[in-house]
């Protein structure tokens, strides 16, 4: 089943602590099904590094936070939308907002016959 979600998608964070919150999807994790989401109200989680040849001093890093792909939804008019994934005429398979019917990404281009 292809993602509702893809990189560079405006996305709208459905629950947890970041609930409303909108930001704009850096990298999809397809093997853990969750997605990188960059934003202004969205902070980092700090990991802490150990003291290596490369980086003596150790110390704390922030990294980008990520989301199960099932808690964000795309954006489409400032709120948040449901996808589908309908098959037009000439065979091509878009991705489309619920909300609007507004076309977000073509999946895969016209069928030639």
């Amino acid at each position: 089943m292809p993602r509702h979600i893809r990189k560079g998608d405006q996305v709208v964070i459905n629950s947890g602590d970041y609930r409303g919150q909108q930001g704009t999807v850096v990298r999809v994790l397809g093997d853990k099904d969750r997605v990188v989401v960059k934003g202004p109200g969205i902070k980092g989680v700090v990991k802490r590094v150990r003291p290596t040849r490369a980086n003596p001093q150790g110390g704390q890093v922030e990294v980008d936070r990520s989301f199960h792909i099932s808690n964000v939804n795309p954006v489409v008019d400032g709120k948040a939308s449901r996808v589908r994934f309908p098959t037009k005429p000439d065979g091509s398979k878009v991705r489309t907002a619920a909300r609007g019917g507004a076309e977000l990404h073509v999946l895969h281009k016209p069928r030639v016959k």
